[in-house]
């Protein structure tokens, strides 16, 4: 069976993702839930760290906070790491908080790995990987930030999710 791909048509290009659901089933299937809710269109990638990764999904360009499905059992321990282009489920403090937020790792960070099972160590799960457009990536990634609006790493121009829809 073929892996799934989403394209991502943002407003500095497309960067299209091919999900891995071997690795990552309850993952890949959350994302897949909002890409079908259409709930990405239209949303901004609201954090942006240069070196490190840019992220998005949960908010719209009047920076509000879209509505969210129930979190998404954290599966960083299914062996894959934080490289550079890997699509990355966003979550809180608590472990197993993630929902709709996702960002692209820019570099590698393996230190997002898992480490250990507390909150803090348990890491970050990998469950996609860009296969076109990480030039789209270092465009985002290299934008200028500010903080503003309680956002500490908010691009000073918006960077819009266009949509975002499974790709055959």
């Amino acid at each position: 069976m073929e892996n799934p791909y989403v394209l991502l048509e943002t407003t500095l290009g497309d960067i299209l993702i091919e999900l891995l659901p071997e690795q990552a089933p309850a993952s890949v299937a959350n994302f897949l839930r909002y890409v079908d809710a259409k709930h990405y269109d239209y949303t901004i990638f609201h954090r942006v760290i240069r070196g490190f990764m840019i992220q998005g999904g949960g908010y719209d360009n009047r920076l509000q906070r879209r509505e969210t499905f129930e979190p998404v059992v954290n599966e960083a321990t299914n062996g894959l790491s934080n490289l550079k282009g890997t699509v990355v489920l966003a979550r809180a403090t608590e472990k197993d908080s993630a929902c709709d937020e996702f960002f692209i790792n820019a570099e590698d960070n393996a230190d997002l790995d898992h480490q250990d099972d507390t909150d803090e160590g348990f890491g970050y799960a990998v469950f996609g990987r860009v296969v076109e457009g990480m030039d789209v990536v270092k465009k985002i990634n290299w934008k200028v930030t500010k903080a503003r609006d309680g956002f500490d790493d908010l691009p000073v121009d918006d960077i819009e999710i266009i949509s975002a829809r499974r790709f055959e």
